[in-house]
């Protein structure tokens, strides 16, 4: 295996760093029970492990790609999908973590269960299984293997089959544990050597003041006008809460290690650490770029922006770190996948519908049987999209998934806020809801010559779809009301933040705005 980009030492940092890694997911394997669960780390994780965790699986090689592409082409705009994410993340810490923390629900299908009933919690596994297979295995593992495919010029299916080893290696091994306790090693390896690079870049420039002169003055503007067909600021404020919802309030793979939280405070810590490490976005993965287009600016290809700066700025040594760091990332979300993967099937398939009185130890079992499923089925779908000419698939199917937030949004805000949202109109918004949304998406992407429409925005549409599927969950309730007697959802009991949660979050809230205006 040769690689242009590598030399002899960068190959021995890079095998130290697995070297590292490895240990460290045996020694956290070692401090889990012998016969405890796999999936939520005996309910056992600090606030560190949270944090670096969620912002851990929301980190990908394809994201550190992506941003500095989008920082070297349009700036600091494309931040708002780091920055206002911490609106949501915070329903997920006062909202949504203590009715889950309080139902002590393992999976979110388990938690809407509770609230509609088995129909519903069937319907959701299965919907997160297949979510969890195509978005968080096959397209990370997609984007993941066309980058090492073009530093270490191996194959896809190797690639593929590589990182997939390893992380099923922590996930069978510790679980949940593993898979966080290597995530906190990884993630603070990640901002190290992002910021050396953004420092490093800066400095080659000639500092920020002259950084600003050699880049457009509306790179450093987070709401751009309604006429910018990228990032118009009204379908952003309006689309992005529909998928902020979804990905950080409802999707097993983020909310896990909220689960797995020691108590609510610490999940609400956690949470909270979460959005200021979302803050770094911007500076390690958005700035790379802008600083790439002021040094290198006749690039043709941004998305070789970050690539870019790596093999012009740093010396041997330095490029096995930066690509110990991003087979970190791939190794973070994956693993998290997985876990997230072997709960759902677990749980809410195996244990609820066929053996309810499986031990513990046949449980692990089963889990660690459907990670080895998963990699496999995922290395499968990998290959076969790989084997598809002519499209830019990952940017395709990312779009795609956009449109499964609609229904989930609408499900999950309906049924914790409004106690007369019925079965019967969950599941026609799961069902039903996602079979339109899907065929909306389809026609969004690939538009028939007999259909050519004035498409809104696609966060524009999101909104839409998922305001209309809210109407129609709203109309079947009332129309088709439960019966007389029926359990709900338990009230939540009384719960107040501690004052050091209370004092972060403030601080948080006040550090965004404080953004937002400094950046418009």
């Amino acid at each position: 295996m040769t690689s242009h980009y590598m030399q002899p030492l960068d190959w021995l940092i890079l095998a130290a760093y697995f070297a590292i890694l490895i240990a460290i997911g045996l020694w956290a394997s070692s401090k889990r029970k012998k016969e405890g669960s796999l999936f939520l780390a005996e309910r056992s994780l600090h606030w560190h492990h949270i944090g670096f965790s969620m912002w851990g699986t929301n980190v990908g090689p394809s994201m550190l790609i992506a941003s500095a592409s989008a920082g070297f082409t349009t700036g600091i705009v494309s931040g708002n999908y780091a920055w206002y994410a911490f609106v949501f993340i915070a329903l997920l810490a006062f909202v949504f973590a203590p009715r889950y923390l309080g139902a002590k629900v393992q999976t979110l299908p388990e938690f809407m269960g509770l609230r509609f009933g088995q129909s519903t919690r069937n319907i959701l596994a299965w919907y997160t299984i297949v979510t969890i297979i195509i978005s968080w295995l096959s397209l990370t593992l997609f984007a993941g293997g066309i980058l090492i495919r073009q530093v270490f010029d191996i194959p896809m299916w190797a690639s593929a089959l590589v990182l997939l080893a390893i992380s099923a290696f922590f996930t069978m091994l510790g679980g949940l544990k593993a898979v966080a306790y290597t995530n906190v090693y990884q993630m603070v390896l990640l901002i190290v050597v992002s910021a050396v690079l953004t420092i490093v870049g800066i400095s080659h420039v000639g500092g920020i003041g002259a950084l600003a002169a050699k880049v457009p003055a509306d790179y450093w503007v987070l709401f751009k006008p309604n006429s910018d067909e990228a990032f118009p600021w009204l379908p952003i404020v309006l689309g992005y809460p529909v998928m902020g919802v979804w990905f950080w309030c409802t999707d097993q793979s983020m909310v896990q290690p909220v689960l797995a939280a020691k108590n609510l405070r610490e999940g609400q810590l956690g949470t909270n650490f979460t959005g200021w490490l979302k803050i770094l976005d911007v500076p390690l993965y958005i700035l790379p770029g802008v600083i790439c287009f002021a040094l290198f600016p006749t690039l043709e290809n941004p998305d070789e922006a970050y690539l870019t700066m790596v093999e012009n700025l740093f010396p041997v040594g330095m490029v096995g770190l930066v690509f110990a760091v991003l087979t970190a990332c791939l190794v973070s979300t994956i693993g998290s996948a997985l876990n997230a993967l072997s709960t759902v099937f677990t749980i809410d398939i195996y244990v609820k519908r066929f053996r309810p009185d499986a031990s513990q130890r046949r449980i692990n079992y089963v889990g660690r049987m459907v990670t080895v499923g998963g990699a496999l089925l995922a290395i499968v779908l990998t290959v076969a999209i790989d084997s598809i000419k002519g499209l830019n698939l990952f940017n395709v199917f990312q779009s795609v998934l956009g449109f499964i937030a609609p229904p989930m949004t609408a499900v999950f805000l309906l049924g914790v806020f409004w106690p007369k949202a019925t079965t019967r109109a969950a599941n026609l918004a799961l069902t039903v809801g996602t079979a339109f949304c899907l065929t909306v998406g389809v026609l969004y992407l690939w538009p028939p010559q007999w259909l050519q429409l004035p498409w809104p925005h696609f966060m524009m549409l999101s909104f839409l779809l998922c305001a209309a599927l809210t109407a129609m969950m709203v109309v079947v309730s009332l129309l088709w009301p439960e019966p007389a007697g029926k359990p709900g959802m338990a009230q939540l009991p009384p719960h107040k933040p501690t004052a050091l949660v209370a004092g972060l979050w403030t601080a948080l809230a006040a550090v965004m705005v404080a953004l937002y205006l400094y950046f418009n």
